[in-house]
């Protein structure tokens, strides 16, 4: 086995994935293991890890697998050595940037959220620190 491939515990190590979680997506077509060892274990390489580490950042922006499918095949295709034409290019381009507008939107909602929160957990804490007799 060459050095720079990885089994799956390490990728899920890296990744902060549960190996069941790299199974799902490796079943549903998100991730494909780049090689197999001779004893037949699942092994990835760098360019892997990065894909999951795609699909884990999308997934708390309530991205669907389709969706990430999607992501994907569109950033695979802009990176991929074959040239395309301007119109194919500019038409991928469109789609990674509906993402990443869609991306900053629940972003800025997220923040929103945790913000709210915050809010009550302080005033949890306030009230908390009300009701708690001061020791002398």
């Amino acid at each position: 086995m060459s050095s720079e491939h990885m089994q799956i515990g390490e990728v899920a190590a890296r990744t902060e994935l549960s190996l069941r979680t790299i199974r799902h997506y490796e079943e549903t077509g998100l991730v494909i293991p780049s090689a197999r060892s001779q004893g037949g274990f699942r092994l990835y390489t760098e360019a892997d890890v990065a894909r999951l580490m795609v699909i884990r950042r999308m997934k708390p922006l309530g991205f669907t697998l389709d969706q990430m499918r999607d992501l994907l095949e569109a950033t695979d295709r802009l990176d991929a050595p074959a040239g395309l034409g301007d119109s194919e290019r500019e038409a991928l381009l469109g789609r990674v940037r509906e993402y990443q507008q869609v991306a900053a939107r629940r972003v800025k909602e997220l923040r929103v959220q945790l913000s709210r929160a915050e809010d009550f957990a302080a005033t949890l804490n306030a009230r908390l620190d009300q009701a708690t007799p001061a020791r002398t």
